[in-house]
């Protein structure tokens, strides 16, 4: 059986659709954090809560736009009353907030690997939002990529990698909270989140373009081969 064509992108809607996800899930809520921090004395917490509005909203538009809500604003909404419950819990130091932050990335870690006994892991609703323009067209085609024993395999092995590389990322933040400085931590933990985020980046689009290649590879042998043997049979 045939792997079906993906089907062409929405350039318009693709392009709505980031500009979206980064301005409201990432410049948003570190210029409102910034602002309320630095410019109007707020503490950290507070600013930390409002900050996280910004990704309601964005779920709240794409929730109203495409009139659904999908496994990835849930994800993404649990993950914000998580880091708030997080963040309000226990001591308020510095160190602490940084202690807390990696704990929320190593939950994520965790959840990637939780998912791995669910039907389907976490990596193929993430694949779901960001590989396709999220028409009821594309969506439709990867949902009915999951009948391929190679697709499963490639969403189960990301999911895998996900996880266990952000597990190790928080227990490494979490240790150098304790030996290094504070102000050196403030500096270096958003690098390791971002460093860590761009590398898995990388390597899944790698990892992503070398199985389809060799999805392609195996379906062009499978047709040469039954071609041959319906020439011997003729």
């Amino acid at each position: 059986m045939s792997t079906p064509a993906k089907p062409a992108r929405s350039g318009g809607a693709s392009a709505i659709g980031w500009v979206l996800t980064i301005g409201l899930n990432v410049v948003a809520p570190i210029l409102t954090y910034n602002t309320l921090t630095e410019d109007h004395g707020w503490s950290e917490f507070s600013a930390l809560l409002l900050s996280s509005a910004w990704p309601v909203l964005d779920t709240a538009i794409v929730a109203a736009w495409r009139r659904k809500i999908d496994e990835f604003a849930v994800v993404t909404l649990v993950f914000l009353v998580i880091t708030a419950v997080v963040s309000l819990v226990g001591a308020h130091t510095a160190r602490a907030l940084l202690v807390k932050d990696s704990c929320v990335t190593g939950l994520f870690g965790l959840l990637c690997l939780a998912t791995l006994l669910a039907p389907r892991p976490l990596m193929f609703y993430f694949g779901r939002k960001f590989a396709t323009d999220g028409t009821p067209e594309s969506t439709a085609w990867w949902n009915g990529m999951w009948q391929y024993e190679g697709f499963r395999s490639t969403m189960r092995t990301m999911t895998l990698v996900w996880g266990v590389a952000y597990v190790a990322e928080a227990l490494v933040r979490v240790a150098l909270a304790y030996v290094l400085a504070t102000k050196t931590m403030v500096t270096l933990s958003p690098v390791m989140i971002y460093g860590v985020l761009g590398a898995l980046g990388v390597w899944t689009a790698w990892f992503g373009k070398r199985r389809a290649a060799e999805g392609a590879r195996r379906q062009a042998e499978a047709e040469a081969e039954a071609a041959a043997a319906a020439a011997a049979t003729a």
